[in-house]
């Protein structure tokens, strides 16, 4: 499936029920994530190669392509780059599978993300108005603010490992709950995507 695809597959009615507010929350989270560390004209945090949502980056491109879901588009191009970086990173651990990171949440989470996108993007809203969250991305870049927002999820604890910054505590029980402390263990800021995780339980 395409990253621009706005396809979702059909939701299994098996599955266990999860809080709309909690799976905007986590995808939030992620678009945020992924737009601040791109590298691009802002010069923002330079954690992935690529400049997609930007006015004279991919917004200028996916304007002509894409004119109904463009603003969509330009940030699921920054989350892929995000989400690609984040796979790099875990690979480094010898045990891959067991992290849980912010683009690496386990895949019924995952797949409900993903199709909790598909379904906003098909809704005809604006990121801006599907999700209210993404006001800090209005203004430009401003690290102050951004490093204030993660803040503003609390305090994560972490120590430094091979694949990235593993957090203290056990996972959290629910997704919301885990984006604030995946958010959170983003600081203290370094040059690269520190990727704070959790260590899932065999």
């Amino acid at each position: 499936m395409s990253v621009f695809d706005v396809e979702s597959a059909p939701v299994a009615s098996h599955r266990e029920p999860i809080p709309l507010s909690d799976i905007d929350m986590a995808l939030t989270s992620q678009l945020v994530v992924a737009w601040a560390g791109e590298t691009g004209e802002e010069h923002r945090l330079g954690w992935w190669r690529c400049d997609l949502a930007s006015e004279y980056g991919g917004e200028d491109l996916f304007r002509r392509l894409l004119p109904s879901t463009w603003r969509w588009a330009t940030l699921q191009g920054a989350r892929e780059a995000a989400r690609r970086v984040d796979a790099e990173l875990r690979r480094h651990d010898h045990e891959p599978d067991r992290i849980v990171s912010l683009f690496s949440l386990g895949f019924e989470l995952d797949e409900r993300i993903e199709e909790r996108l598909a379904d906003l993007k098909r809704s005809g809203r604006t990121p801006d108005e599907a999700l209210p969250g993404l006001a800090i991305t209005h203004d430009g870049w401003h690290p102050d603010s951004f490093w204030d927002w993660v803040a503003g999820h609390g305090e994560a604890g972490g120590t430094a490992f091979p694949a990235g910054r593993r957090l203290s505590g056990s996972l959290p029980a629910t997704v919301g709950q885990q984006a604030r402390r995946l958010v959170a263990g983003l600081a203290p800021a370094t040059e690269r995507y520190p990727l704070p995780h959790f260590r899932r339980a065999l």
